[in-house]
């Protein structure tokens, strides 16, 4: 009794140690994110013009220089964001692994408003959206007002009051661009999620870099054509166009960076992603060029601003790269006849994931260059040795794939090659809060089914009752019968209720059939048949997925990466660009694209220290070869061609109609006694909006988690409870 005593003791202390350290590290970011908001904020002003020159000047008596002091002020507080955001993460999963007990939600962060335009929005995100933009007409306001105020006139256009007016709004338009640009990277990242810190994935913070993407090219098109409409009224057009000044802005960067940007905003329209995603993957790769060129145009003052998000990106790519580039194979696959393929891959067993993770996905005999990314339909808890994926072939790499399996499936099994594969990932939630409660209805789209069979399989194989709901009701919309085949991992779950962890019951809405005389029994007989393709024993020459480093390793690799960039630009700046006073160029200027390349030297050096660093630790993570699995791993359902058992009774199954979501919740409202009721919903963003309606109209007491999802190519999932 004493030993017990003694251990709960210890474990409530180190909960409370946990407790404050996280207490901590949240303040740290706050207070860091409020300073840089404030930086943007003062930065228009003239009193931060005229502290900031005198700053500037002090700065280059010393080693640090003006670009150290801008990196100091300018970028390094997202950096430091970012790293004290990893270790927030890397302590908060610790925590609440050590938890069983339910965290609640604010009620304010719970309101949804529902556009057709914008979708499904939260009153957070409403509120985010409104304070950016009063930000950016204060920094619009207070910009042109200083400058209407001292207009002076350019000796070599020669313009009148009203083109020189012009010009300057037109270059105001400009900042407002830069000002976008400096947070448009900031949404995708991955492993360096900034994102994550408030409880956003990055399938959800995609839809914020397109926002912002599409302000930042109207005011850059702004900025663009209304400074070549001035020039072509004042007749300098043919002169000023092609002009690569020595210093300052360099205007026919800036030209090519428009020009650059628009044809990445326009393959980016649905239109043209959906229909032609390869266009739309190549092309967005040439946001290089298009930094570069913004470099050149803008300078290097003006590019701190905007480089925290282009430092975490990078470095957050080559982290990606050096992760994935240990091939793994896949040890089988299973195709199932609505032209879905699971594959299962194998992990180290040391590899753990939440439910609705992501994994991104190359497989090099379809394509060298193309990423897709799929939710794993797997748990790591009851699989220790191997993860799986759902594909629903829908595109071009995805019936390559398929016509890949099926060549392989028609040879004999000597014949057969092992399929290689680059595995990024996994990503998922850090927490489980957003199933938390005492019922859970869950609404799926065809593919979007995917994130749920992970949570099903994650409950099933828990011990601790008090971490999930024990009462579940799945409703599964499908277009046709036979895509019913993509509860194949689930089928198990629908039998023998009374002897389960919890209570899952099953309404099947069958859209575009009206096949009245079949039943869930009779549906799952007839299409959850699969066939098995086995690639374990071509395995022995790979590695086995072992996913991303741990928080803690990639927050002394970013901050490595930034120190390292420091130290090189100064060694660089007083080693290559002469000193005034010892110079015999003293009298010159040195030109402004010479200081821009220097800056991108540093920048390089940096990233290739990180990635010599990132490699020395992936190698000695990594064993080749992959772990003995056992046969019910490599194919846990191999008993499926076997008769379905005629226990199915309390499922549904409706054909021929959508499902009404307002009367679906309401009866399941009624059946669960209004207890703590949670909605998860993963479809096309038509289905999402329809469910968020009905929960705002059913009960202000719903929680509805969304489950973001392209039904086009790949499958994103993303929790959150709002």
């Amino acid at each position: 009794e004493k030993k017990r005593t003694l251990k709960c003791g210890r474990v409530v202390k180190s909960e409370m140690t946990s407790s404050t350290l996280l207490t901590i590290l949240k303040l740290l970011i706050i207070f860091l994110c409020a300073a840089w908001i404030s930086l943007w904020i003062l930065k228009p002003t003239q009193a931060w013009t005229i502290i900031w020159k005198h700053a500037e000047q002090s700065a280059n008596n010393t080693i640090f220089g003006y670009y150290g002091l801008n990196f100091a002020v300018y970028t390094f507080p997202i950096i430091a964001i970012a790293i004290i955001g990893l270790l927030f993460l890397d302590l908060k999963g610790e925590y609440q692994r050590t938890r069983s007990s339910r965290s609640s939600s604010t009620v304010f962060s719970n309101q949804l408003v529902v556009n057709s335009l914008f979708g499904i929005l939260t009153s957070i995100e409403i509120l985010v959206v409104f304070l950016v933009i009063v930000f950016l007409g204060w920094t619009y306001y207070a910009r042109i007002s200083n400058d209407f105020k001292k207009l002076m006139q350019d000796k070599s256009l020669k313009l009148n009051l009203w083109q020189l007016k012009y010009l300057r709004i037109a270059t105001r338009f400009g900042l407002l661009a830069e000002a976008c640009l400096a947070l448009l990277l900031l949404p995708i990242l991955r492993g360096l999620s900034l994102f994550r810190i408030f409880g956003i994935q990055f399938e959800a913070s995609v839809r914020y870099h397109t926002w912002i993407g599409t302000a930042m090219i109207l005011f850059a098109t702004i900025h663009g054509a209304s400074t070549l409409f001035v020039w072509g009224v004042s007749h300098h057009i043919q002169h000023e166009i092609w002009k690569w000044q020595k210093t300052g802005r360099i205007y026919l960067a800036g030209e090519i960076a428009l020009v650059i940007g628009l044809v990445i905003f326009v393959t980016s329209l649905p239109q043209i992603r959906r229909r032609k995603f390869e266009i739309f993957y190549y092309t967005h790769h040439l946001y290089i060029l298009f930094l570069v060129f913004f470099l050149f145009h803008a300078g290097d003052k003006h590019f701190y601003m905007v480089f925290p998000g282009v430092f975490l990106f990078s470095l957050d790519k080559l982290l990606r790269i050096i992760q994935s580039s240990p091939k793994t194979c896949i040890v089988s696959a299973r195709v199932f006849p609505c032209e879905a393929v699971e594959l299962v891959l194998p992990k180290d067993p040391r590899l753990k994931y939440n439910p609705t993770s992501v994994v991104y996905m190359k497989i090099p005999t379809i394509s060298h260059l193309q990423w897709h990314s799929f939710s794993i339909i797997s748990s790591s808890k009851a699989d220790e040795n191997i993860m799986s994926v759902m594909i629903k072939c829908q595109g071009w790499w995805t019936n390559t794939l398929y016509d890949l399996i099926q060549t392989e499936l028609n040879k004999g099994a000597d014949k057969r090659k092992g399929i290689p594969v680059a595995i990024e990932g996994p990503y998922g939630p850090t927490s489980l809060d957003f199933l938390k409660h005492d019922s859970v209805l869950m609404v799926a789209g065809g593919s979007g089914i995917t994130p749920f069979l992970s949570i099903l399989a994650e409950i099933d194989s828990t011990t601790n009752k008090n971490k999930f709901p024990l009462k579940i009701q799945l409703v599964h919309v499908i277009k046709r019968a036979q895509d019913v085949c993509l509860l194949h991992s689930i089928t198990h779950l629908l039998h023998n209720q009374a002897s389960r962890k919890f209570h899952l019951k099953l309404k099947l809405f069958v859209t575009q059939e009206t096949q009245l005389d079949l039943g869930i029994t009779e549906l799952l007989n007839e299409f959850v048949k699969v066939k098995t393709l086995k690639l374990d024993s071509v395995s022995s020459k790979y590695y086995a997925a072992y996913g991303l480093e741990s928080p803690v390793w990639m927050a002394a690799i970013t901050g490595c990466c930034s120190i390292t960039f420091l130290i090189f630009l100064i060694c660089f700046n007083h080693t290559i660009i002469p000193f005034r006073k010892k110079s015999k160029l003293s009298k010159e200027k040195t030109s402004s694209w010479i200081v821009d390349l220097l800056l991108i030297a540093a920048f390089v050096v940096a990233l290739s220290c990180s990635a010599l660093i990132a490699i020395v630790l992936r190698w000695r993570r990594l064993k080749k070869g992959i772990p003995p699995m056992s046969q019910k791993e490599i194919n846990p359902f191999g008993q499926s061609s076997a008769e379905i058992k005629n226990d199915l009774e309390e499922h549904e199954v409706h054909f021929g109609g959508r499902p009404n979501f307002k009367d679906i919740l309401g009866k399941f409202k009624n059946e669960t006694c209004g207890s703590n009721v949670g909605v998860l919903v993963c479809g096309p963003e038509s289905m999402k909006e329809s469910v968020a309606a009905a929960c705002q109209q059913e009960s202000e007491c719903f929680k509805l988690g969304l489950k973001r999802a392209e039904p086009c190519f790949t499958l994103h999932s993303l929790n959150f409870t709002l």
